[in-house]
C-alpha cells in the first residue's frame, strides 16, 4: 500500500486540478484494450444479451467503483444506521439527497465515459442491433439491397459467413453511424449539462472567485494537516500503548478528542455569509467555548450538516478512500 501512495497522490491532485480527466482517460484505455482482446460478438440469438452486457455492465461496475472509491460517500452512510430517526425530519433528509446526488455526478463521469466511447466504437452497439429480434426494427433496416437481413442478420458482425462482404459492410457501416450520433449525442449532453450546472452554481456562489480560489487553496491545506496530525497522533498512542504493555507501566496521559467531537467535524458544511468559518473543522474550533472540556465540544452544534452547495463542492472534495 505505502508504495501506491504517490500513485494515489497523483490521481487525486489531478482529480482536482484537471476535474476527472485522468478517470476519463484510463476509462478510455480500459474499454479499448476490452474491445480489442476480451470482446467478440457471438454471432446468434445471444448478440443482443451479449452486446448489451459488454456495453451496460462495464459502465455499471465503473458507477459502483467511483461510489467506493469517493470519501463523500462513505463520510455519509458512516453511521447512517444510528441516525434513522433523523431521516424522517425533511429538512435532513432533503439534505441527504443533495449530497447523495453531488456524489453521484461525480461517480457518474467514468461509466458515461465508457459509454460514450464504445457508442464512438461502434461495436457493441453493433452486436446488440444484430441480434434485437424486433420486426419493426428489421424491417427499417433491412431493404431491397440486403436480401439476407431479415434472415440473417444476427450474423452479419462476423466474418467467414455466406453473406456477401459488400453486403454485410454496407449493413454494418449505417448501424455504426447510428452508434456513433448517439455517441456524440450522450458527450454533447452530458458536456452542455455540466457547463449549465457549473454555472447556475457558480451564479449562486455566496462567495466571489477570489475567495473561493482562497478556500480551495485551505481546504486543500486543512485535509493535508489533517492526515498529518492524525498519523503522528496515531503513532504516538500506539507507542504509548505498546510501552505500557511490555514494560508493564502505566500509561501516561494523553489527551484525546471525545466521540462527539468526531462526530461534528465528520458532518457536511455549508457556507452562511454571516460567518467566516471555511469548513466544519474551522467552524468547530471557533465556535467551542472550551476546548478543554469534553462537555464544551459535544455542545457545538451541525445545523449545516448535509447542506454543502454545488458551487462549494470542493470543500468536501472527492479522493480516493483506501
Amino acid at each position: 500500500m505505502d508504495k501506491l501512495k504517490p500513485l494515489i497522490t497523483f490521481t487525486q491532485k489531478q482529480q482536482s486540478n484537471l476535474g476527472f480527466g485522468l478517470i476519463t482517460l484510463l476509462t478510455v484505455g480500459s474499454e479499448h484494450i476490452f474491445s480489442a482482446f476480451a470482446f467478440k460478438c457471438p454471432c446468434n440469438d445471444w448478440n443482443f444479451v451479449y452486446g448489451n452486457v459488454c456495453l451496460l455492465v462495464p459502465a455499471l461496475a465503473l458507477l459502483i467503483l467511483s461510489y467506493m472509491l469517493s470519501n463523500k460517500t462513505w463520510k455519509l452512510v458512516t453511521g447512517l444506521c444510528h441516525r434513522k430517526y433523523r431521516l424522517c425530519r425533511i429538512r435532513y433528509a432533503f439534505g441527504f439527497l443533495c449530497v447523495f446526488l453531488q456524489i453521484t455526478t461525480t461517480a457518474m463521469v467514468a461509466p458515461l465515459s465508457w459509454i460514450a466511447v464504445a457508442l464512438l466504437k461502434g461495436v457493441y452497439f453493433e452486436c446488440s442491433m444484430t441480434g434485437a429480434n424486433v420486426t419493426l426494427f428489421r424491417h427499417q433496416l433491412c431493404s431491397q439491397k440486403f436480401p439476407h437481413c431479415l434472415t440473417e442478420l444476427e450474423k452479419f458482425p462476423c466474418d467467414g459467413t455466406s453473406i456477401p462482404q459488400s453486403e454485410r459492410l454496407a449493413l454494418l457501416t449505417i448501424i455504426r453511424a447510428e452508434s456513433q450520433v448517439l455517441g456524440w449525442l450522450l458527450i454533447a449532453s452530458v458536456a452542455t449539462f455540466t457547463f449549465l450546472l457549473t454555472c447556475l452554481a457558480r451564479c449562486y456562489s455566496p462567495i466571489s472567485y477570489m475567495q473561493l480560489k482562497f478556500w480551495r487553496m485551505y481546504s486543500d491545506k486543512e485535509s493535508d494537516f489533517l492526515d498529518s496530525f492524525t498519523s503522528q497522533h496515531a503513532e504516538k498512542l500506539a507507542k504509548r500503548n505498546l510501552t505500557s504493555f511490555f514494560e508493564l507501566t502505566k500509561p501516561t496521559p494523553m489527551k484525546n478528542p471525545p466521540k462527539q467531537a468526531w462526530e461534528k467535524i465528520s458532518s457536511f458544511y455549508k457556507y452562511r455569509s454571516m460567518n467566516d468559518y471555511y469548513s466544519i473543522l474551522h467552524k468547530y474550533v471557533c465556535t467551542c467555548e472550551d476546548l478543554e472540556n469534553p462537555a464544551a465540544r459535544a455542545s457545538v452544534r451541525s445545523e449545516n450538516e448535509f447542506s454543502s452547495p454545488a458551487a462549494l463542492a470542493f470543500l468536501d472534495d472527492d479522493k480516493i478512500a483506501l
